[in-house]
């Protein structure tokens, strides 16, 4: 099992690029008032960022298009085995 060790910030391209985008969309949008306003306004960024933007992992597609496409493929491949 390969250990994880606290580095330097390019041997963690990914969560560093998330925490830019983070404090820039948000942290540095905002001038948070309560716990609660942050909550909301975090919950709802997450919502966005991993649901209602294109990512470049999934080809530059929506998740939920992607999803659609995967289901369609599934019903595709089941009535054409029943």
């Amino acid at each position: 099992m390969r250990q994880s060790t606290a580095g330097k910030p390019n041997q963690n391209a990914f969560i560093q690029r998330l925490n830019k985008t983070y404090r820039v969309e948000v942290l540095n949008a905002y001038l948070l008032r309560s716990l609660d306003q942050f909550r909301e306004i975090t919950d709802g960024w997450l919502r966005i960022y991993n649901e209602e933007r294109p990512h470049r992992s999934l080809g530059r597609i929506l998740p939920s298009q992607l999803r659609r496409q995967l289901e369609n493929e599934q019903n595709s491949s089941y009535e054409l085995s029943a």
